[in-house]
């Protein structure tokens, strides 16, 4: 409990104070490169200070200067602080509209070019889709969670169509990650937190012009990040 506090609030005194900072800087510099460089490090350290380590594999995979499409599992809400830092070069994220309507955050996500999701409307979600492609044209990876929301037992949970969307439109190969560790540190139905190694896989990218449809891609990348998690958890 006290951990979570802890990190809670070093990440809000930090929004609070490096955030106004941040944003000067970059509207001063016309240069989102200090929120990128910034932001995702202090995530990182406020994990560090609770005892939260990160472990990366399978970057070698990933070809410098391709634009890709990370698909994780989602099991915590420690995933986006662990996996952002860990993905080499500009990621954007899809992130539900609500989150933006925080002062501060929801400017910073605004400017590094994140792309608002209202899950809850197909014309708007069908937009989120153009916008997406519209940021990965621009040459920033985009970040988006196929499950669609956190698992609350650690179990691989359906599929969202959404993003599958945008693969299949884009052409962006799609790199499916395993994220191990975070359950087990702080799950959806437990509000303290534990000390522990989060460890994020990168799988081989797949390409989307390679299958037929949309739902043989969504089976594919399914059992890529079923692949490194605990057989118990795979279904």
């Amino acid at each position: 409990m006290i951990r979570t506090v802890f990190m809670l609030t070093f990440w809000g005194l930090s929004i609070l104070i490096v955030g106004p900072l941040l944003l000067l800087v970059t509207l001063v510099r016309r240069d989102v490169r200090w929120l990128y460089w910034v932001t995702p490090r202090i995530a990182r350290v406020g994990m560090r200070l609770v005892g939260v380590r990160v472990e990366v594999r399978g970057v070698e995979h990933l070809e410098r200067g391709l634009v890709y499409i990370f698909m994780p599992n989602h099991s915590s809400n420690l995933d986006p602080p662990v996996l952002i830092p860990a993905i080499p070069g500009r990621t954007s994220i899809l992130v539900k509209k609500e989150v933006f309507r925080i002062p501060i955050l929801g400017t910073a996500m605004k400017w590094a070019e994140l792309v608002p999701v209202d899950r809850g409307d197909r014309e708007a979600a069908i937009e989120s889709v153009n916008a997406a492609i519209r940021v990965m044209q621009c040459g920033l990876h985009m970040l988006v969670f196929p499950e669609g929301t956190r698992t609350s037992d650690g179990r691989l949970l359906p599929f969202k169509k959404g993003p599958f969307h945008l693969a299949m439109d884009s052409g962006a190969p799609v790199v499916p990650i395993t994220v191990l560790g975070t359950f087990e540190s702080w799950p959806k139905t437990r509000f303290a937190l534990r000390p522990g190694t989060a460890t994020v896989v990168f799988h081989e990218p797949i390409d989307p012009r390679a299958f037929p449809d949309r739902e043989s891609l969504m089976e594919a990348v399914r059992e890529k990040i079923a692949s490194a998690l605990p057989p118990e958890r795979r279904d």
